[in-house]
Protein backbone atom coordinates (compact mmCIF):
# COMPACT_ATOMS: atom_id res chain seq x y z
CA UNK A 1 0.00 0.00 0.00
CA UNK A 2 0.66 3.67 0.03
CA UNK A 3 2.41 3.92 4.13
CA UNK A 4 4.86 2.10 5.95
CA UNK A 5 4.42 -1.42 5.19
CA UNK A 6 3.45 -3.51 8.38
CA UNK A 7 2.06 -7.49 8.86
CA UNK A 8 -0.86 -7.88 7.47
CA UNK A 9 -2.34 -11.25 9.09
CA UNK A 10 0.42 -13.63 9.96
CA UNK A 11 2.16 -12.32 6.77
CA UNK A 12 4.76 -9.57 6.42
CA UNK A 13 5.72 -7.70 3.18
CA UNK A 14 9.16 -9.68 3.57
CA UNK A 15 7.72 -13.01 3.69
CA UNK A 16 5.42 -12.38 1.13
CA UNK A 17 8.40 -11.20 -0.76
CA UNK A 18 10.30 -14.01 -0.28
CA UNK A 19 7.49 -16.34 -1.21
CA UNK A 20 7.15 -14.41 -4.33
CA UNK A 21 10.71 -14.98 -5.35
CA UNK A 22 10.94 -18.70 -3.89
CA UNK A 23 7.86 -18.88 -6.52
CA UNK A 24 9.27 -17.06 -9.58
CA UNK A 25 11.87 -19.78 -9.00
CA UNK A 26 10.10 -23.01 -8.68
CA UNK A 27 8.06 -21.91 -11.95
CA UNK A 28 11.19 -21.46 -13.49
CA UNK A 29 12.44 -24.99 -12.86
CA UNK A 30 8.97 -26.85 -13.68
CA UNK A 31 8.78 -24.71 -17.10
CA UNK A 32 12.01 -25.88 -17.77
CA UNK A 33 13.38 -22.58 -18.97
CA UNK A 34 16.15 -19.94 -18.35
CA UNK A 35 15.61 -16.20 -17.75
CA UNK A 36 17.09 -15.55 -20.74
CA UNK A 37 14.23 -17.60 -22.47
CA UNK A 38 10.32 -16.45 -23.21
CA UNK A 39 8.14 -17.86 -20.46
CA UNK A 40 4.90 -16.58 -22.48
CA UNK A 41 5.07 -20.26 -23.74
CA UNK A 42 3.72 -21.02 -20.08
CA UNK A 43 0.19 -19.70 -21.22
CA UNK A 44 -0.07 -22.69 -23.18
CA UNK A 45 0.03 -24.81 -20.69
CA UNK A 46 -3.04 -23.63 -18.47
CA UNK A 47 -5.15 -26.72 -17.73
CA UNK A 48 -8.95 -25.31 -18.76
CA UNK A 49 -10.36 -28.13 -17.31
CA UNK A 50 -8.78 -26.79 -13.54
CA UNK A 51 -11.61 -25.09 -11.34
CA UNK A 52 -8.73 -24.04 -9.12
CA UNK A 53 -6.28 -21.44 -9.22
CA UNK A 54 -3.43 -21.39 -11.74
CA UNK A 55 -0.05 -20.31 -11.08
CA UNK A 56 2.01 -19.30 -14.20
CA UNK A 57 5.13 -17.15 -14.69
CA UNK A 58 5.03 -14.92 -17.83
CA UNK A 59 7.82 -12.85 -19.04
CA UNK A 60 7.83 -9.79 -20.75
CA UNK A 61 11.32 -10.43 -22.90
CA UNK A 62 11.63 -6.38 -24.17
CA UNK A 63 11.71 -5.35 -20.27
CA UNK A 64 12.82 -8.62 -18.94
CA UNK A 65 10.28 -8.98 -16.52
CA UNK A 66 9.30 -12.31 -15.08
CA UNK A 67 5.55 -11.99 -14.15
CA UNK A 68 4.05 -14.28 -11.60
CA UNK A 69 0.35 -14.28 -12.49
CA UNK A 70 -3.01 -16.45 -10.60
CA UNK A 71 -5.25 -17.51 -13.17
CA UNK A 72 -9.02 -18.57 -12.34
CA UNK A 73 -11.03 -20.30 -14.84
CA UNK A 74 -14.77 -20.17 -14.65
CA UNK A 75 -16.83 -23.50 -14.04
CA UNK A 76 -17.36 -25.48 -16.97
CA UNK A 77 -21.03 -25.18 -16.81
CA UNK A 78 -20.44 -21.23 -18.01
CA UNK A 79 -19.49 -23.24 -21.86
CA UNK A 80 -16.89 -20.54 -22.74
CA UNK A 81 -16.47 -20.64 -26.51
CA UNK A 82 -15.43 -18.62 -29.41
CA UNK A 83 -18.48 -18.02 -30.05
CA UNK A 84 -19.87 -17.22 -27.05
CA UNK A 85 -17.00 -15.76 -24.87
CA UNK A 86 -17.31 -15.27 -21.37
CA UNK A 87 -16.00 -11.97 -19.86
CA UNK A 88 -12.65 -11.16 -18.11
CA UNK A 89 -11.84 -9.04 -15.00
CA UNK A 90 -7.99 -8.46 -14.13
CA UNK A 91 -7.49 -7.34 -10.36
CA UNK A 92 -4.07 -5.72 -8.97
CA UNK A 93 -2.93 -5.66 -5.23
CA UNK A 94 -2.22 -2.92 -3.26
CA UNK A 95 1.62 -1.88 -2.65
CA UNK A 96 3.00 -4.28 -0.63
CA UNK A 97 0.62 -7.20 -1.17
CA UNK A 98 0.49 -10.27 -3.41
CA UNK A 99 -1.67 -10.89 -6.24
CA UNK A 100 -2.95 -13.72 -4.84
CA UNK A 101 -4.84 -11.79 -1.45
CA UNK A 102 -7.91 -10.70 -2.64
CA UNK A 103 -9.38 -14.10 -3.07
CA UNK A 104 -12.40 -13.25 -1.83
CA UNK A 105 -12.94 -10.90 -5.21
CA UNK A 106 -11.34 -13.06 -7.66
CA UNK A 107 -13.81 -16.15 -6.86
CA UNK A 108 -16.90 -13.81 -6.78
CA UNK A 109 -15.67 -12.93 -10.19
CA UNK A 110 -14.77 -16.65 -11.09
CA UNK A 111 -18.24 -18.25 -10.27
CA UNK A 112 -20.04 -15.67 -11.79
CA UNK A 113 -18.39 -16.84 -15.02
CA UNK A 114 -15.30 -14.91 -15.56
CA UNK A 115 -11.94 -15.51 -16.43
CA UNK A 116 -9.75 -13.65 -13.27
CA UNK A 117 -6.33 -13.12 -14.14
CA UNK A 118 -4.72 -11.36 -10.66
CA UNK A 119 -1.46 -9.41 -11.94
CA UNK A 120 1.76 -9.46 -9.45
CA UNK A 121 3.32 -5.39 -10.16
CA UNK A 122 5.76 -5.23 -7.61
CA UNK A 123 8.86 -7.19 -8.31
CA UNK A 124 11.78 -7.36 -6.10
CA UNK A 125 14.09 -5.48 -8.13
CA UNK A 126 11.63 -2.43 -8.32
CA UNK A 127 12.53 0.82 -7.21
CA UNK A 128 10.33 1.75 -4.11
CA UNK A 129 7.26 3.69 -4.32
CA UNK A 130 7.62 7.31 -3.92
CA UNK A 131 7.01 8.67 -0.42
CA UNK A 132 7.30 12.56 -2.04
CA UNK A 133 4.69 14.93 -3.19
CA UNK A 134 3.49 15.55 -5.49
CA UNK A 135 2.47 11.49 -6.24
CA UNK A 136 1.13 12.43 -9.53
CA UNK A 137 4.55 12.96 -10.44
CA UNK A 138 6.55 11.03 -8.61
CA UNK A 139 4.83 7.62 -8.68
CA UNK A 140 3.60 7.72 -12.97
CA UNK A 141 6.79 5.87 -13.69
CA UNK A 142 5.18 3.12 -11.19
CA UNK A 143 2.00 3.78 -12.88
CA UNK A 144 3.44 3.49 -16.11
CA UNK A 145 5.15 0.24 -15.89
CA UNK A 146 1.95 -1.57 -14.08
CA UNK A 147 -0.21 -0.11 -16.76
CA UNK A 148 1.98 -2.01 -19.82
CA UNK A 149 2.05 -4.82 -17.93
CA UNK A 150 -1.68 -5.19 -17.60
CA UNK A 151 -1.45 -4.90 -21.31
CA UNK A 152 1.29 -7.17 -22.24
CA UNK A 153 -0.61 -9.36 -20.11
CA UNK A 154 -3.79 -9.18 -21.59
CA UNK A 155 -2.60 -9.30 -24.90
CA UNK A 156 -0.82 -12.43 -24.23
CA UNK A 157 -3.68 -14.14 -22.75
CA UNK A 158 -6.01 -13.18 -25.64
CA UNK A 159 -3.81 -15.43 -28.03
CA UNK A 160 -4.00 -18.49 -25.24
CA UNK A 161 -7.62 -17.78 -24.50
CA UNK A 162 -9.84 -17.00 -27.54
CA UNK A 163 -12.77 -18.19 -25.23
CA UNK A 164 -12.84 -15.16 -23.03
CA UNK A 165 -13.66 -11.65 -24.23
CA UNK A 166 -10.56 -9.41 -24.29
CA UNK A 167 -12.11 -6.19 -25.66
CA UNK A 168 -14.63 -5.28 -22.68
CA UNK A 169 -11.99 -5.65 -19.57
CA UNK A 170 -13.23 -5.19 -16.24
CA UNK A 171 -10.00 -3.83 -14.32
CA UNK A 172 -10.40 -4.02 -10.44
CA UNK A 173 -7.87 -2.61 -8.06
CA UNK A 174 -6.98 -2.38 -4.16
CA UNK A 175 -4.92 1.20 -3.53
CA UNK A 176 -1.54 1.20 -5.99
CA UNK A 177 -3.14 -1.03 -8.06
CA UNK A 178 -6.41 0.83 -8.25
CA UNK A 179 -3.96 3.70 -9.49
CA UNK A 180 -2.49 1.29 -11.76
CA UNK A 181 -5.87 0.54 -13.26
CA UNK A 182 -6.89 4.23 -13.79
CA UNK A 183 -3.55 5.14 -15.26
CA UNK A 184 -4.25 2.81 -17.76
CA UNK A 185 -7.57 4.11 -18.61
CA UNK A 186 -6.22 7.69 -18.66
CA UNK A 187 -2.25 7.64 -19.85
CA UNK A 188 -2.67 4.36 -22.05
CA UNK A 189 0.78 2.21 -22.30
CA UNK A 190 4.58 3.56 -23.30
CA UNK A 191 5.87 2.63 -26.42
CA UNK A 192 9.65 1.51 -26.38
CA UNK A 193 12.45 1.50 -28.62
CA UNK A 194 13.81 -1.90 -28.57
CA UNK A 195 17.19 -0.21 -29.49
CA UNK A 196 16.89 1.54 -26.70
CA UNK A 197 19.20 -0.39 -24.24
CA UNK A 198 17.46 2.02 -20.88
CA UNK A 199 14.18 1.29 -22.85
CA UNK A 200 13.09 4.62 -23.31
CA UNK A 201 9.34 5.33 -23.86
CA UNK A 202 9.35 6.83 -27.33
CA UNK A 203 5.11 7.34 -27.45
CA UNK A 204 2.23 6.62 -26.09
CA UNK A 205 -1.22 4.76 -27.61
CA UNK A 206 -3.83 6.72 -25.20
CA UNK A 207 -7.17 5.74 -23.84
CA UNK A 208 -7.03 1.58 -23.71
CA UNK A 209 -10.25 1.12 -25.60
CA UNK A 210 -10.72 -2.62 -24.12
CA UNK A 211 -11.27 -1.36 -20.92
CA UNK A 212 -15.34 -1.45 -20.21
CA UNK A 213 -15.24 -1.44 -16.09
CA UNK A 214 -13.03 0.26 -13.33
CA UNK A 215 -13.80 -0.93 -10.13
CA UNK A 216 -11.46 0.74 -7.64
CA UNK A 217 -10.96 -0.17 -3.96
CA UNK A 218 -9.81 2.80 -1.82
CA UNK A 219 -7.66 4.35 -4.62
CA UNK A 220 -6.27 7.61 -3.67
CA UNK A 221 -4.07 9.40 -6.50
CA UNK A 222 -4.97 9.06 -10.19
CA UNK A 223 -8.20 10.77 -11.45
CA UNK A 224 -11.11 8.62 -12.52
CA UNK A 225 -11.45 8.89 -16.39
CA UNK A 226 -14.46 11.30 -16.82
CA UNK A 227 -15.21 8.83 -19.73
CA UNK A 228 -18.59 8.04 -20.74
CA UNK A 229 -17.50 4.54 -22.86
CA UNK A 230 -16.17 3.25 -19.06
CA UNK A 231 -18.68 2.35 -15.55
CA UNK A 232 -16.65 2.75 -12.79
CA UNK A 233 -17.30 2.30 -9.39
CA UNK A 234 -14.88 3.13 -6.14
CA UNK A 235 -15.36 1.96 -3.24
CA UNK A 236 -13.89 4.08 -0.20
CA UNK A 237 -12.69 3.51 2.71
CA UNK A 238 -13.22 5.34 5.56
CA UNK A 239 -9.56 6.42 6.70
CA UNK A 240 -7.85 8.64 4.44
CA UNK A 241 -9.23 11.34 1.70
CA UNK A 242 -8.81 10.71 -2.17
CA UNK A 243 -6.23 13.58 -3.63
CA UNK A 244 -7.86 16.64 -4.62
CA UNK A 245 -9.19 15.91 -8.33
CA UNK A 246 -9.41 11.99 -7.62
CA UNK A 247 -13.22 11.45 -7.25
CA UNK A 248 -15.84 13.36 -9.25
CA UNK A 249 -17.28 16.62 -7.34
CA UNK A 250 -21.41 16.50 -7.27
CA UNK A 251 -21.36 19.93 -9.49
CA UNK A 252 -19.77 17.57 -12.19
CA UNK A 253 -22.79 15.06 -12.47
CA UNK A 254 -20.93 12.30 -13.85
CA UNK A 255 -23.59 9.39 -14.55
CA UNK A 256 -20.70 6.72 -14.92
CA UNK A 257 -18.94 6.72 -12.00
CA UNK A 258 -20.76 5.39 -8.69
CA UNK A 259 -18.64 6.22 -5.46
CA UNK A 260 -19.99 4.57 -2.32
CA UNK A 261 -17.91 4.67 1.60
CA UNK A 262 -17.80 1.91 3.35
CA UNK A 263 -18.49 3.37 7.20
CA UNK A 264 -15.54 2.16 9.63
CA UNK A 265 -13.80 0.46 6.82
CA UNK A 266 -10.02 0.66 6.73
CA UNK A 267 -8.03 0.97 3.43
CA UNK A 268 -5.48 -1.51 4.90
CA UNK A 269 -8.38 -4.13 5.42
CA UNK A 270 -9.43 -3.87 1.97
CA UNK A 271 -7.78 -7.94 1.43
CA UNK A 272 -8.02 -11.17 2.30
CA UNK A 273 -6.99 -10.04 5.90
CA UNK A 274 -8.94 -8.00 6.78
CA UNK A 275 -12.46 -8.60 8.89
CA UNK A 276 -15.17 -10.68 7.77
CA UNK A 277 -17.89 -8.00 7.74
CA UNK A 278 -15.48 -5.62 5.35
CA UNK A 279 -15.30 -8.33 3.12
CA UNK A 280 -19.15 -9.35 2.82
CA UNK A 281 -19.69 -5.54 2.20
CA UNK A 282 -16.84 -4.98 -0.55
CA UNK A 283 -18.68 -8.46 -2.29
CA UNK A 284 -22.38 -6.97 -1.86
CA UNK A 285 -21.55 -3.69 -3.78
CA UNK A 286 -19.69 -5.42 -6.17
CA UNK A 287 -22.56 -7.87 -6.72
CA UNK A 288 -25.24 -5.18 -6.64
CA UNK A 289 -22.49 -2.74 -9.04
CA UNK A 290 -22.34 -6.17 -11.46
CA UNK A 291 -25.71 -7.28 -11.09
CA UNK A 292 -24.50 -10.60 -10.40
Amino acid sequence: MEFTLVSQGKSSYIFKSCTLILLAVILSVIAGNSVANSLVNSMAQIDKAQFQPQSLLVVDTLRQREIPIELYLPEKSFACHVEQQCPVMIIGSGYGLLHTDYQFISQLFQQNGYLVVAIQHELATDPALSRTPPFIQTRAENWQRGANTVDFILQQSRQYLPEFDFEHVTLVGHSNGGDISVWLATQGISLFSESESNLKPVSSTGYADYIARIITLDHRRVPLPRNANITQLSIRASDYPADEGVLPLPSEQVTTISVVTIKDAKHNDMNDYGPQWLKDEIVNIISEHMQF
